[in-house]
């Protein structure tokens, strides 16, 4: 019983007041964004609700990082767009139900610890990026219902609306913490256009939002080969996009709260609320940054809050529509620009003339691909190889090689740095095979060989040497190196002191 109130969170110390008006705040900032990306992806709207509510009740409730929430995203949304076009919205829950089980899978084979790999001006430039995505995402509020821009007295009520809101939710904090910012702003606008009779663009003229409990069903496609064919690319796409976006979202939140959530607990929740919502006629989503962000600014820490807006956006659905409708466009525009300013990381742009110019041309190339694609998980994978062939180049330079000739005529060469692919070239440069004396002794006391392009290229050393006519000892190899290399007794020297272990840490959430 005790397991099941921890997984409430109704055991611990949890601030009720900031977790259900935190979780209703979040609720009426998904209603349009849920509709929006649901019409991008060409389905109906009711089909991005359905997939707020699932994917956020059970993330909140099972996932690794309480205070996070998920709905559906952009980032899913454009992957399913040409297969809704070229196959329908059967094709898209079967789609959305393989990436469950594929996230699923990801999480019990541990693989959330590579998100680890991802080096700081990744992030950096993932969140600047994302900051310009959720920005340049709101400018379409600022177009009429017959998709052309506002113009005079429409414009200008519409840009006082948004700057009162964001007036409030800068200003308010600094009077009282009481009620949320971005809640009130929304109520306090809502009341303003309710009460004056203020012609300005709402809810209701995106999308009606009226529906009921989302329906079981599953997909009717055929169940044979070409179908798997079909499905498995996307699939495989959602799911490696949808557990990237969570993964680093997690990771932000965790910097701001100052407290580790779980990626392997998060990868699996993440699989189950997809395959779910394959199931309840959703269209699947992943962790939403935007809407996590309101959350822990209002001052939501635990599960309770996505719980909240989960059910409270059902209840929108089910009851509600009539009054959610009629919410200002002007007020939910308002706060999303305000968590796009608190998104981005501004302190990145100051550390500038302090980062070296690797990171700082990862940061913006990452930025750029993000908020000009508006493919997250490419821009993080961009970034991720930038990073990584400019640390293969810095540690392919630091091979070093200290010669000397003992009194006994021995050559010794001591070498320092990792040898690896990258580096193996300027290695054969260190050694003098057709000058040296008869026997050489190659210490790895300070070097590390990490790859079987490093083995193979001991292997080759080895055989110059040979043919030279010449006796050659490594020193201070790994045991597993040893193993690899040919004619490992006659060449390695294991005596003088303990060979290195290298051991990785093992990841336990």
């Amino acid at each position: 019983m005790k397991k099941i109130f921890n997984l409430f969170d109704l055991s611990q110390k949890v601030n009720y007041k900031n977790e259900i008006l935190s979780g209703l705040t979040v609720a009426l900032a998904l209603v349009p964004e849920a509709v929006a990306f649901a019409l991008i992806a060409g389905l109906s709207p009711l089909t991005g609700l359905y997939a707020a509510f699932v994917m956020g009740l059970v993330t909140s409730i099972l996932g690794g990082r309480p205070g996070m929430i998920s709905g559906a995203t952009g980032a899913i949304a454009v992957v399913l767009v040409m297969l809704v076009k070229d196959h329908g919205v059967e094709y898209v829950f079967a789609t959305v139900i393989l990436a469950g089980i594929l996230q699923m899978s990801a999480g019990f084979l541990r693989l959330g610890k590579f998100m680890r790999l991802v080096p700081m001006p990744v992030i950096y430039g993932f969140v600047n990026g994302l900051a310009v995505v959720i920005f340049m995402s709101q400018l379409p509020s600022f177009k009429d219902t017959a998709g052309d821009w506002m113009q005079g007295e429409q414009l200008y009520m519409m840009l006082g609306l948004v700057l009162l809101t964001m007036f409030i939710i800068w200003g308010l904090p600094k009077l009282s913490k009481l009620i949320p910012a971005s809640l009130f702003s929304i109520l306090s606008i809502f009341a303003l256009v309710y009460f004056l009779n203020i012609d300005t663009k709402t809810v209701g003229d995106i999308a009606s939002i009226e529906g009921g409990f989302p329906p079981f069903h599953l997909p009717m496609v055929p169940l044979e080969f070409e179908t798997l064919q079909i499905i498995f690319p996307y699939a495989a796409i959602v799911a490696g996009v949808g557990l990237i976006e969570s993964l680093l979202t997690l990771n932000i939140i965790d910097e701001i709260t100052q407290t580790r959530g779980r990626g392997n607990k998060e990868a699996v929740a993440q699989g189950i609320a997809n395959t779910l919502s394959g199931l309840f006629s959703g269209m699947g989503g992943c962790a939403m940054i935007g809407q996590s962000l309101i959350n822990i600014s209002s001052g939501a820490r635990a599960r309770l809050s996505g719980i909240v807006a989960s059910i409270m956006l059902l209840v929108f659905i089910m009851y509600g529509s009539p009054i959610i409708e009629k919410v200002p466009i002007a007020a939910l525009t308002g706060l999303m620009i305000m968590v796009s300013i608190g998104t981005f990381e501004w302190a990145s742009l100051r550390t500038f003339r302090r980062m070296p110019k690797s990171d700082i041309i990862v940061m913006v190339v990452v930025t750029l691909v993000t908020a000009v694609l508006h493919n997250l998980a490419a821009a993080v994978i961009i970034g991720v190889i930038i990073s990584a062939l400019v640390f293969a180049w810095d540690n392919a330079k630091r091979i070093r090689a200290r010669k000397y000739v003992d009194d006994e005529g021995i050559k010794h060469y001591e070498i320092y740095g990792p040898l690896f692919f990258g580096s193996i070239s300027v290695f054969n440069d260190k050694f003098d095979v057709q000058n040296d004396p008869e026997e050489v002794i190659i210490d790895f006391a300070e070097s590390r060989v990490v790859d079987m392009s490093a083995i193979e290229a001991l292997n080759k050393l080895t055989e110059r040497y040979q043919k030279a006519g010449k006796t050659v000892h490594l020193r201070h190899l790994s045991a597993d190196c040893r193993k690899l290399l040919q004619n490992a007794d006659k060449l390695i020297d294991v005596n003088v002191m303990e060979d290195p272990t290298y051991k990785i840490v093992a990841d336990k959430v």
